[in-house]
């Protein structure tokens, strides 16, 4: 499998993860993993290994960051921790949103967690939105837009897709944006990656 790379220096690695692919093994020991096939594939370029330094759900596709070594991995997971990384995902929602814009607070299993979005375009039966989510709650995206009766087209893990008409083959998610200080140099990073071919086709079957 071919993992397209968006950023790479001495310290980082940002690729654009396909969905359908954990990034890290589970309690199931999956074997095929992000991680495992990024160090197989770069073992004779990166002098030391890769280490995630966020994850995204098997579901979702877009960009992560790895760091190349245990040091550089603790770094940028510190500006994860203290929020100083802009998280920006593309997602596609059931349904017709009231509001262009807004903030979604309901805790996720006893935390505070808050979602911000916008919507892009609304079509007639789903809308196109960016979100940002400004705590990292474990499927906040997900749960949130759930809790609000707009799930993300393609759900079945919080829904029942035969509750919906609107049916896409993946989950409509994918972080599409990073903003970032370098840890190590200071640099401004700023990252992007367009849709995924399986969205790009949904929005062509469903122009209305």
């Amino acid at each position: 499998m071919e993992i397209p790379i968006i950023f790479q220096d001495e310290w980082l690695l940002v690729v654009n993860k396909p969905a359908g692919l954990l990034t890290i093994p589970t309690h199931k020991n999956e074997t095929s993993t992000l991680t495992g096939l990024l160090n197989k594939t770069l073992k004779d370029e990166a002098a030391a290994r890769l280490h995630p330094c966020h994850r995204l759900d098997r579901e979702t596709s877009g960009l992560i960051v790895y760091a190349k070594g245990k040091s550089s991995q603790k770094k940028m997971m510190a500006l994860f921790h203290a929020k100083k990384v802009k998280k920006a995902y593309l997602a596609f929602v059931q349904g017709r949103m009231e509001k262009t814009s807004g903030e979604i607070k309901q805790r996720i299993e006893n935390q505070p967690a808050i979602t911000r979005y916008r919507v892009i375009e609304q079509r007639n039966n789903f809308a196109v939105i960016e979100v940002e989510p400004l705590t990292g709650r474990t499927n906040q995206i997900r749960i949130h837009f759930k809790l609000i009766g707009h799930s993300l087209v393609g759900e079945k893990k919080f829904v029942f897709r035969r509750d919906f008409k609107l049916r896409a083959n993946r989950l409509c998610l994918h972080a599409h944006s990073l903003e970032f200080f370098h840890p190590i140099t200071g640099r401004a990073i700023s990252l992007e990656c367009g849709l995924p071919l399986g969205m790009k086709n949904f929005l062509e079957k469903h122009p209305d």
